[in-house]
């Protein structure tokens, strides 16, 4: 049973090391840990290196889970003193 650093880095983040069956494709472990997420919201890293769905995981591994945006969160610009300036804005949707 391959042992893999799994950092998740949605909301107050995390890592820790966990054992994973063998023949474990990144798509089946995103399922197992992300089970309300969706991968195409995800920048999904193995070794810091974005990978196809279908890689299976191997000893050692650093599996990484990244949102693209931040849940209830929007952005919006804002003008302060003539400088464009990015602010998060909750959405209270």
């Amino acid at each position: 049973m391959p042992k893999c650093l799994f950092i998740n880095n949605d909301g107050s983040g995390f890592a820790d090391y966990v054992h994973v069956a063998d023949g474990t494709t990144v798509q089946q472990f995103f399922s197992e840990r992300v089970p309300h997420g969706k991968p195409q919201d995800y920048l999904i890293r193995v070794n810091r290196q974005p990978v196809a769905p279908d890689q299976v995981l191997q000893e050692g591994d650093r599996v990484s889970f990244t949102p693209y945006v931040a849940h209830s969160i929007m952005w919006r610009p804002t003008r302060v003193l003539g400088m464009l300036r990015v602010c998060a804005v909750l959405d209270t949707t």
